[in-house]
């Protein structure tokens, strides 16, 4: 016993003299974030203005492991108009040891009215305290009471997989009894128009209308954009599923975050992405053939596929396989 706590300490202490050199920083290498912003999005956006007068409150769906970021500014004049309620989602997903911190900056931000949910597997985390906290604002808000005999309408707005969906089908799993109205996706983009009315409560009566998630045509500056990308709210492809696979591997160590050693079955922690990458792709049993030139003429060689590795990794991380995050 005392000699496995020893080697266990010794461990330690050698993945200690290892992270000491890893990056401090991220070079983005002049990288410029692809504007994502499709024609459905700018429909959506401007219906949703135009179907405000029949809405009496917003919610806003986020995403709870980057509450301060990729906000979109376009929302602005939207929240201003409407009782507004901040739904930060996945907090299964979220560190939220930093919990008051990210409160007291949103406050900052004039967001005085917060909430954490998880919609994932049914278990509907957080759930059930929002419909309490939108009656009680539509209460203090004269120009928006509403007596108890009367419907209530809330738009759910966001920018893209955030789970506002989710939210949806949860209101109806847990208030009506009944199984999704709307289609959930694990890539932005699934919710392409503004829907018909859906009921999710009978008392009171509710019903919700989703939304297409909408980014901001300007992406601030790059690594917000990698953010948005790394929980799925910008398609891989337009970041490029390599380059945000290193910028994971350099956040988590940065966080000491090193869980995907073990997930892994990694020796120790690593800061060198394409090693990481090849480990990943021998566990997943991924290679693919490549001609090269022997000198003598091509020869076909297996070679670790990367780009598999990648996406795996992404998956890992955004399915909480990885522990839990916090971007901001």
């Amino acid at each position: 016993m005392f000699c496995l706590l020893v080697e266990k300490v010794e461990r330690k202490m050698a993945s200690s003299r290892i992270v000491t050199k890893f990056r401090t920083s991220f070079d983005f290498k002049g990288y410029e974030v692809s504007r994502w912003f499709p024609g459905h999005m700018a429909k959506g956006l401007s219906r949703m203005r135009r179907q405000l007068k029949g809405v009496d409150c917003i919610l806003e769906v986020h995403d709870a492991r980057i509450p301060l970021s990729g906000r979109t500014p376009r929302f602005q004049e939207t929240l201003s108009v409407r009782p507004h309620l901040l739904v930060l989602n996945k907090m299964d997903l979220a560190d939220l040891s930093q919990k008051k911190e990210i409160e007291a900056k949103l406050r900052k931000e004039n967001v005085n009215h917060l909430t954490f949910s998880s919609c994932s597997s049914f278990k509907d985390h957080g759930v059930k305290q929002i419909v309490p906290m939108v009656m009680d604002l539509l209460a203090t808000s004269p120009d928006f009471y509403k007596a108890d005999n009367e419907d209530v309408t809330l738009m759910v707005i966001g920018i893209p997989n955030v789970g506002k969906s989710s939210l949806i089908n949860a209101f109806r799993r847990m208030y009506l009894k009944k199984g999704k109205a709307t289609p959930v996706g694990g890539d932005p983009g699934i919710t392409r128009s503004v829907m018909t009315k859906i009921r999710v409560s009978d008392n009171p009566s509710i019903f919700l209308l989703d939304t297409p998630g909408v980014l901001s045509p300007n992406i601030p500056d790059v690594e917000t954009g990698f953010k948005l990308a790394l929980v799925g709210a910008i398609k891989d492809h337009l970041v490029g599923e390599d380059f945000l696979a290193d910028y994971l591997l350099f956040r988590l160590n940065r966080q000491e975050n090193y869980r995907y050693v073990e997930h892994y079955k990694l020796k120790e922690p690593c800061d060198h992405i394409l090693k990481m990458l090849a480990h990943i792709a021998v566990q997943l049993g991924k290679s693919r053939k490549i001609k090269m030139d022997s000198g003598t003429g091509p020869v076909m060689v297996h070679q670790p596929n990367f780009h598999a590795a990648s996406l795996q990794f992404l998956r890992d991380f955004r399915q909480g396989a990885l522990g839990p995050a916090m971007l901001d």
